[in-house]
């Protein structure tokens, strides 16, 4: 079913805002606008409604664990978040975590991206697909299949690598903990990717979906904007891998960006990430100016 943004806010109910502007100042994306209007509009009712699925999949859980004679065993809940590069999932994920956190059900929240099962850069290299970075093929499936395997079946510690942005690589020996939690969060281009025959996919795991939608031509004016406030913010760090392009001209970094997004970002989301849409049980549609407008939910 399709609810509007005013049809959508409506059902968040009594839930109460836990969020400050500081707070959410430190939880947004590079250039996005989000304010604590969206936040209470969009954020507020997904919050209630994923605690209301988070308590219904407790129960299951409960119901099957006294069939098989183990009462009282946890299954921790994971919730898959997709969507491009630049759509501002990155941003739904972090407020989520911290509002979802905030519920007395669920204390126990982490966050995860599949950034970290992206392969090394000199796997990258040798297999000739670092101009391919993102693209499915790029990541260690089964290595984010079994951390999550891991983690449903109640492991007290599972492992993660670390991926560092600044330096656009998996950083060496660096290890996230994920300890029994109550939620898990997974953020990711390709998180409802299907798996190959025979093959489990890590959204086989998922106890709910969500798809952070925009129209492709926002995106690419999303992606150039924030490529440029990174040219004068994080490029700039001596360690960072795109040091570069920090001393481009204007001009010579919109045509850089403009470049990346068409032969590598908007080519993973129209063959890759967008197909893979109407897998979600949630989708979040955004405007122009990065408010979502739109809700689609899926009732079955």
């Amino acid at each position: 079913m399709e609810l509007s943004r005013e049809q959508w806010s409506e059902l968040r109910k009594n839930t109460p805002l836990t969020l400050t502007a500081n707070e959410l100042e430190d939880l947004r994306g590079v250039d996005d606008p989000i304010d604590l209007t969206e936040v209470t509009d969009i954020y507020l009712p997904l919050t209630r409604l994923l605690n209301l699925h988070f308590t219904g999949s407790k129960q299951r859980s409960t119901v099957l664990g006294a069939f098989l004679g183990h009462p009282g065993a946890r299954v921790p809940y994971i919730l898959g978040i997709a969507g491009s590069v630049a759509v501002g999932k990155s941003t739904t994920a972090r407020l989520l975590h911290t509002l979802l956190a905030r519920w007395p059900e669920h204390p126990h929240v982490e966050l995860i991206t599949t950034d970290s099962f992206l392969y090394p850069n000199a796997v990258l290299e040798a297999k000739g697909i670092m101009h391919r970075k993102g693209f499915p093929e790029s990541y260690d499936r089964r290595a984010l299949v079994r951390f999550v395997a891991e983690v449903k079946a109640g492991v007290p510690e599972a492992y993660a690598p670390v991926y560092s942005h600044l330096e656009y690589d998996i950083v060496p020996g660096a290890r996230q903990v994920v300890k029994n939690p109550d939620i898990l969060i997974i953020e990711g281009l390709n998180v409802l990717q299907p798996a190959p025959p025979t093959s489990l996919a890590v959204n086989d795991y998922f106890d709910f979906s969500i798809y952070v939608d925009a129209k492709v031509e926002d995106i690419r004016t999303w992606y150039v904007e924030r490529f440029h406030k990174l040219r004068r913010t994080a490029f700039e760090d001596p360690k960072s891998y795109f040091k570069y392009i920090a001393e481009l001209t204007y001009e010579e970094a919109t045509e850089f960006a403009v470049n990346v997004w068409r032969d590598i970002n908007e080519r993973n989301l129209v063959e890759n990430i967008a197909p893979t849409r109407g897998r979600a049980d949630l989708v979040l549609k955004k405007g122009a100016d990065h408010a979502v407008r739109r809700v689609r939910l899926r009732r079955t």
